[in-house]
């Protein structure tokens, strides 16, 4: 039976909690920890954790239990630091998204993981999506033929009274907007389906929140050696209707799922009805798709509690939570700086290392309130038929 200790219990948490608790015959939540005052105690209380014993301190949590992973569910600016102490304790970690703020940041925490042979995966829930994989495996095949173009919508809607929440809507505890705390989910999706690409243009700007320091919207162009693709990072998007479309040479597939194969007359002029018997492989590769078991989190903590049985790499690390944020910097360094910036990201390129946004970003407005918490739930994917969702960050 694996020991569980969750570290922050902000409204994330409680989708590590009952991520975990799909799997009660391979694992216990044994310990909660929160810098605030008895809320550990409390929500376990609420939750009916009766043996999880209650901490206010990492370090006490780590010294007194005998873990055998942790969920890190804390504010992004805090990623690094919890992590490695966790890895340095001898604990398997599973963090949030994002990995971190900054790149130098996730190669400490990689090298920690490394250095102490313990298991790093940073959350991707999407990956552990019947959509997204179904997309996947389609892409994979090869059906639709390379990729040209791929238009990402991580388009989302948020009130100004979400900024008000005391670690949002700054560059120093927040790290970062939508493009870090909600696209990186499509930017991560992006990566995992087309690979990284070459070079990265932007622009930011702050559209609806006066009470933020952060951007609200950004618009980004991947360059890919022959392809291009288009990310809308946004918490201004009513109905939050977001998509992943993906255009090849031979055909165009997307989700929200959609098949569509143009072919040409002989003057190259597209013919009426395209191209059937490609759309009929399509679709039935896709009608193919075995289910997953589990979906969102409670698919990835089910990878990561096998990761730490079997002592095996989960399918997604520390390597891959890196990646997405490389283009998150890509999309700040080239919105700010207001250039074409080339990817990898050297280490000693300023955007690069920790602190650079907080001393370079621009303050589009100032936070005006700090609470310490927000009523009501946070959502994690979207009731407006989202395809690829699970603002993991708000909590």
């Amino acid at each position: 039976m694996l020991k569980i200790g969750i570290i922050g219990t902000g409204g994330i948490s409680r989708t590590h909690i009952d991520g975990y608790q799909r799997f009660a015959a391979e694992c216990e939540i044994v310990a909660l920890c929160d810098i605030a005052p008895g809320k550990a105690a409390a929500l376990g209380a609420e939750l009916g954790l009766a043996s999880a014993r209650a901490y206010e301190r990492v370090e006490d949590l780590l010294a007194a239990e005998d873990l055998d992973l942790v969920s890190i569910a804390t504010p992004p600016s805090t990623h690094a630091e919890l992590t490695i102490a966790a890895l340095r304790a001898g604990v398997d970690v599973l963090v949030e998204k994002p990995m971190a703020p900054s790149l130098e940041e996730c190669d400490a925490m990689i090298a920690a993981a490394a250095e102490n042979d313990r298991i790093l995966s940073v959350v991707a829930q999407n990956r552990f999506r019947d959509d997204m994989a179904t997309l996947k495996e389609v892409l994979d095949s090869g059906l639709i033929g390379p990729v040209s173009h791929a238009q990402v919508s991580s388009s989302w809607w948020r009130g100004t009274a979400y900024y008000d929440l005391w670690w949002r809507g700054t560059w120093e505890r927040e790290g970062g907007g939508c493009t870090l705390n909600h696209a990186i989910h499509h930017l991560d999706l992006t990566s995992w389906m087309l690979g990284a690409p070459s070079a990265v243009t932007a622009v930011l700007t702050n559209a609806q929140h006066e009470n933020s320091e952060v951007e609200d919207l950004s618009v980004a162009v991947l360059q890919y050696d022959r392809a291009l693709a288009e990310v809308t990072s946004s918490v201004v998007h009513h109905g939050e209707e977001q998509a992943i479309v993906l255009q090849g040479r031979h055909a165009r597939v997307s989700q929200p799922w959609k098949v569509i194969a143009d072919v040409a007359e002989p003057n190259g002029f597209p013919a009426p009805g395209g191209d059937p018997a490609l759309v009929a492989k399509i679709e039935a590769l896709a009608a193919a798709h075995r289910p997953l078991e589990h979906e969102g989190h409670p698919g990835q903590i089910g990878d990561v509690l096998g990761a730490v049985r079997e002592r095996r790499r989960p399918l997604v690390d520390g390597a891959d939570g890196r990646r997405a944020i490389e283009l998150v910097t890509a999309i700040y360094e080239a919105g700010i700086e207001r250039r074409t910036v080339d990817l990898p990201l050297p280490p000693d390129d300023p955007y690069y290392r920790a602190g650079t946004l907080v001393h370079r970003a621009p303050h589009f407005f100032e936070k005006t309130a700090t609470v310490a918490d927000l009523p009501g739930d946070i959502t994690v994917g979207s009731s407006a038929g989202s395809s690829a969702g699970g603002t993991a960050g708000d909590g």
